[in-house]
């Protein structure tokens, strides 16, 4: 196969990033893979690429920041989607050149803004692969509004949850759509396995409230109290620094708590600890928790909407506690800091349990799942769309008439305002 993805920006940091870039290197072991980044903005990518996928830009904002078209918002970029400040007329046009003199079997969109030039531009002899790395639930009504009538346009929609792809089935109508899961996958690590003696707690991430690193800072000071030999790490940088800076100042975790910057790949650094930390208020999927159960970390964690609760399995290679409860997380965390059999227990379970996330299985997935919209989108296979059943159908038309009527609403109250002026 020829396969293409179509990314923001290859040259950033994140997980979607991190994914792709891990797919597109699983796949190029036997297959034809390039990385199309939408944008660049500086001369090499934080990550390696495999060297048998290729990297291009269509977009360099070195030399076209200031370009014309690059001051006009995008047209056919939704405007509701979170990234659409970024894109404009001259990314619409790139966009679309690119499409249409595309060399390639499949196209894979890694966002939704992506994923509607993919349904809308894509020539009809390719297959097309919309990936969903957030959430249905998670966007804007208005950006639901403009999924819905798009995404028609596309062979296969992948969530990286079963949560989301129900969600997705449930509440949207898109016939002869298929929409299956795919989760993240992490390669295998090269280093040895945590051995579960380190007297360390780790979480890693972007440093945003979402994230809630200071309820585990919180929750970590109880531990710290009973077991002052005990220390917190947390990787990462974002807006929060400051904040939980100070957070550790007043608790007086100085000697315990530690932020330690950003740290790529993060491999060397969960293998020194014992215990994964995460406290999300709503994780997509949780691309930190897996990559510390595949170092044999047990990981604690909220049980938010939607990845924890599909990749930890409760009291065997982790620990779910209800979003926003810190005594809950803190004593999770001395659960397993006090007992050091069960410690080392759950940390081969994590070990074991999360190979189904390494790349094999994602990739043989991933393989059949291109194949079979290649095979649909030439016909091969000869078959019919995916019916709609009765129930179905009112349930999803109810989500779309709420979510057009919210967009309604609030284009009145901005009219109203603007009259007011």
């Amino acid at each position: 196969m020829k396969i293409s993805f179509l990314i923001h920006n290859a040259y950033g940091i994140g997980g979607t990033i991190a994914t792709t870039f891990n797919l597109a290197a699983a796949l190029a072991e036997r297959h034809d893979v390039e990385i199309v980044s939408v944008l660049r903005h500086r001369e090499h990518p934080n990550l390696t690429a495999h060297p048998g996928v290729r990297l291009r830009a269509l977009v360099d904002l070195r030399r076209e920041k200031d370009h014309p078209l690059h001051g006009r918002p995008a047209r056919v970029f939704p405007a509701a989607e979170y990234r659409h400040h970024q894109y404009s007329e001259l990314t619409d046009e790139r966009i679309a050149a690119c499409l249409a003199d595309i060399d390639t079997d499949v196209v894979v969109g890694t966002r939704p803004g992506l994923n509607v030039h993919l349904a809308l531009q894509a020539p009809e002899h390719v297959a097309r692969v919309g990936q969903e790395h957030l959430t249905l639930d998670h966007h804007p009504p208005a950006l639901r509004t403009a999924l819905r009538r798009a995404y028609r346009g596309l062979d296969v929609l992948t969530t990286v949850t079963e949560a989301d792809a129900a969600s997705y089935r449930r509440k949207t109508r898109l016939p002869g759509v298929r929409v299956e899961a795919l989760p993240n996958s992490v390669p295998t690590p090269v280093l040895p396995a945590a051995d579960g003696t380190g007297k360390v707690v780790v979480a890693a991430g972007r440093l945003v409230p979402v994230k809630r690193y200071d309820l585990i800072i919180e929750a970590f000071a109880r531990v710290a109290a009973e077991f002052p030999d005990w220390q917190l790490r947390i990787y990462g940088r974002g807006e929060e620094r400051d904040r939980l800076r100070a957070l550790i100042e007043t608790l007086g975790l100085w000697n315990n708590v530690f932020l330690m910057g950003a740290v790529t790949p993060m491999e060397a650094e969960w293998v020194k600890g014992s215990i994964g930390a995460a406290a999300s208020d709503y994780e997509p999927f949780g691309m930190t928790l897996v990559e510390a159960m595949r170092c044999g970390l047990p990981v604690v964690s909220t049980d938010c909407p939607y990845g924890p609760g599909e990749i930890i399995r409760d009291g065997e290679d982790g620990r779910l506690v209800p979003v926003g409860d810190t005594a809950a997380f803190g004593t999770a965390l001395l659960g397993l800091v006090r007992d050091d059999e069960r410690r080392r227990r759950m940390g081969r379970a994590a070990l074991t349990n999360a190979e189904r996330f390494a790349p094999g299985p994602v990739v043989a997935q991933a393989e059949r799942l291109l194949q079979e919209a290649i095979d649909a989108r030439n016909g091969a296979r000869g078959g019919t769309p995916e019916r709609t059943g009765a129930h179905h159908t009112l349930v999803s038309r109810g989500h779309a008439t709420r979510d057009l009527a919210h967009v309604a609403a609030s284009r009145a109250l901005r009219t109203l305002r603007k009259a007011r002026r």
